[in-house]
């Protein structure tokens, strides 16, 4: 996927298209990201034990991948993204794969949470 956790994006279609938010989780087996206070909706949830109460609650859904653009640190434009090998290498001697900004051409550096 060209989005991982912590990215900001930009979502280019759906109800919330134009907006910003920052990736709060990522699903790369169903190909979906969600986003912080985007594409929210309301769940009706029953009591469940003493201490949860029910009602109405708003949550974020997950929206796929293909409806969020990156947005490059380095540049600020939401860009797409392509991968590419370093001249340094890994703990177990292969070349580091890096994600790059395709208009600024700049490598994206990784998140650390």
């Amino acid at each position: 996927m060209h989005v991982r956790r912590g990215d900001e994006v930009l979502v280019i279609s759906g109800k919330n298209r134009g907006q910003r938010g920052r990736v709060k989780r990522a699903f790369p087996r169903k190909e979906r990201v969600v986003v912080e206070g985007l594409n929210m909706v309301t769940r009706h949830m029953k009591p469940r034990g003493p201490g949860r109460t029910g009602g109405r609650i708003e949550m974020e859904a997950p929206i796929h991948v293909s409806n969020v653009m990156l947005i490059c640190p380095s540049c600020g434009r939401a860009s797409r993204t392509g991968k590419r090998f370093l001249e340094e290498v890994d703990l177990k001697g292969r070349p580091r794969k890096v994600r790059f900004c395709k208009a600024c051409l700049e490598a994206i550096p990784d998140q650390t949470d």
